[in-house]
């Protein structure tokens, strides 16, 4: 029998209050999910289950158990798998009445695929790249759900880390040799110019070499373009984002 309800996770305690202070970081899983989310059973409806996902514009779902604990996962996709297409001759009315006889347990995916709550965001990146995958839920030490990251969630980060919003001066450096001081020297001539770097990242290149990606607040992208190429830095492309 399919009666179990749909239910919001809750916890007596946040999950989030029981992590080192160090990981209450913006580049933490736990700090970036979307916590305590609804949540289905094996044994909810998958009519249910549907109408919840229309209702908040999920497309996402976990599947736990009697304890809150991971059990599997739902997709929009797998609902879309058993529902009938549009040239079904079925009615609504037999529609609604075979999804209703349904069950999660019976469409859920079972391998599941999760990240620990403790987790980096890097790490829940690198997972979901790896997988293929849009979503996934956030689990306790204990396996409780706990939140779910999706691939926004991962953008969100990207635009905030980058400082995007800010309106801030993109600096791409190109070529750069793999190096002691390298970086201790483009900060020092970016410091040299009154500008605070905002955000940095580096990304090494198909021929060894790096690509340094640093943006700051300045008044005179040109006067600090020169500098650094006075000092050996190549200067590929300037723009002000945000």
């Amino acid at each position: 029998m399919c009666e179990k309800p749909i239910w919001a996770a809750e916890t007596e305690e946040n999950p989030l209050s029981a992590l080192p202070k160090e990981r209450m970081l913006t580049m933490f899983v736990a700090n970036r999910m979307a916590k305590n989310p609804f949540t289905v059973t094996p044994d909810t409806k998958v009519s249910a289950a549907k109408d919840l996902m229309k209702k908040h514009r999920f497309r996402r779902l976990p599947v736990v158990d009697e304890d809150g604990k991971l059990v599997g996962f739902l997709s929009d996709r797998d609902i879309m798998r058993v529902s009938p297409s549009p040239a079904t001759t079925l009615s609504r009315y037999e529609i609604t009445s075979l999804l209703a006889k349904m069950c999660i347990g019976e469409i859920m995916q079972k391998e599941v695929v999760s990240v620990k709550d403790d987790a980096t965001i890097e790490e829940a990146a690198l997972i979901m790249y790896n997988h293929k995958i849009g979503g996934l839920p956030v689990v306790s030490s204990v396996g409780a759900v706990v939140g779910v990251i999706t691939e926004t969630d991962i953008f969100k980060t990207f635009v905030d880390v980058m400082g995007l919003t800010h309106g801030k001066t993109r600096f791409t450096i190109a070529d750069v040799g793999d190096k002691v001081g390298v970086v201790r020297d483009l900060g020092g001539i970016i410091a040299d110019c009154g500008c605070n770097i905002d955000s940095l990242v580096t990304c090494q290149q198909d021929d060894g070499s790096y690509e340094i990606v640093v943006r700051f607040d300045t008044t005179d992208s040109e006067a600090v373009k020169k500098k650094l190429e006075e000092n050996g830095f190549h200067v590929s492309h300037v723009v002000k984002i945000g």
